[in-house]
């Protein structure tokens, strides 16, 4: 399943609307996502976002739309 990753690029400052960003990835469940993003980047997760169906369609009609790798 395709996953968006909404968060802020450090952990150090409380969450601002205006500086969340957002990834891509393709994982098994939820909690893969997390430990997948957890384990590669110090981001701070603000939510993860299940995408299928009409949701996905939409979110890759986006030219940001780019599923994210993480070496293993």
């Amino acid at each position: 399943m395709i996953y968006k990753v909404y968060y802020q690029e450090t952990k150090q400052r409380n969450p601002q609307r205006e500086t969340t960003q957002s990834l891509y990835l393709e994982a098994d469940t939820e909690v893969d996502a997390r430990v997948l993003v957890e384990d590669n980047t110090e981001y701070n997760i603000e939510f993860i976002e299940p995408l299928e169906g009409n949701f996905l369609d939409y979110e890759k009609e986006n030219p940001e739309f780019q599923l994210t790798e993480f070496n293993k």
